[in-house]
């Protein structure tokens, strides 16, 4: 993962982030931001218009997103004994990313710029995380081992983040927050999950291909979702609230990560995982959330696209700069 040279090419003592490492992250997150701007052509240039997006959006919300979620969660065993600090910093960090995404409305320079219904529905935005990025990452970085950390960490975090995703629109839309999270499918999905793997079951062998295909269609469907839902003219009445959310995505939590990972003691490779954790996209379910949820889907679809291309920039930032400072 890091190799070790001089100016002359020889070995040396100061170990550096290799340039083809960057350009593997910018191949991992191609395909992800390509079925977005696919989503985005179609909707806007074909017959495919948005009567079309929002059947396939409730299809994704209610169907295939949480059966991916339960399988991704069942197939992997979670020893949370060995991984405890580990599950301690995620989190922490997810906590510390929720209270900072919270009090934005409350900060005195930056209050006043934004709307709090916006602020609502892309609060989600600053610590939510792209699963699929996640795994893909941990496979290339730390194989089985680094699989099985981030399936603890997907497992663990997912239902703090999305229960913290639902509050703020459940409270300004005045609805029931308890109706709301029973009636979350992302919510039932991780639940559900976790207890089949506490309790040791899993899929028959017959049913996984069948499942497996669900997963692939909803990755795929969701961001051609989120693609087709873009308006990036919503995104200009809002730059203050933007520039803050994806801020503490792609840059404060990578930071207190590294300082969490210290503090707690982590091993080499559980540090990684975190960093991966960290740095990764905001989730593409966001918009989908946002959407189903009366909240302007648009702007929250705009938010996850600029987060994909930013996480070119902060996985390699803290992989190759916080991880090997």
């Amino acid at each position: 993962m890091s190799v070790w040279i001089t100016h002359r090419g020889k070995p040396g003592r100061r170990t550096i982030w290799g340039y083809s490492h960057a350009v593997n992250y910018v191949q991992l997150l191609f395909p992800d931001f390509a079925l977005i701007v696919c989503g985005y052509l179609v909707c806007r240039y074909t017959a495919l218009n948005r009567t079309v997006w929002e059947q396939v959006e409730s299809l994704v919300y209610y169907f295939l997103f949480p059966v991916l979620l339960f399988q991704s969660i069942v197939k992997s065993p979670l020893d949370l004994r060995a991984a405890s600090g580990l599950i301690s910093a995620g989190l922490l960090m997810g906590l510390i990313g929720i209270a900072l995404a919270y009090s934005l409305p409350w900060l005195p320079w930056l209050g006043k710029r934004i709307n709090k219904r916006e602020h609502a529905a892309s609060a989600q935005v600053a610590f939510r995380f792209n699963s699929f990025i996640g795994l893909a990452m941990a496979d290339r970085l730390a194989g089985s081992q680094g699989l099985l950390l981030i399936a603890v960490l997907i497992g663990v975090c997912v239902p703090v983040y999305n229960i913290a995703a639902v509050w703020p629109m459940a409270r300004h839309a005045q609805r029931s927050f308890l109706r709301e999270l029973v009636r979350n499918p992302l919510i039932l999905a991780t639940l559900t999950g976790l207890a089949a793997n506490m309790l040791g079951l899993i899929l028959p062998v017959w049913l996984e291909p069948a499942v497996t295909r669900i997963g692939a269609a909803s990755l795929a469907l969701g961001l051609m979702a989120a693609g087709a839902g873009m308006q990036f003219g919503h995104l200009s009445q809002a730059k203050s609230l933007a520039v803050a959310v994806l801020s503490i995505r792609h840059l404060i939590l990578p930071l207190v990560a590294l300082g969490l990972a210290g503090t707690l003691g982590l091993s080499p490779v559980q540090t990684t995982i975190l960093l991966v954790f960290s740095a990764l996209p905001t989730a593409s379910s966001c918009y989908v959330l946002a959407a189903r949820m009366g909240y302007n889907g648009g702007y929250v679809a705009g938010l996850v696209t600029l987060s994909t291309m930013l996480g070119v920039a902060s996985l390699p930032f803290a992989l190759g700069v916080l991880r090997q400072g």
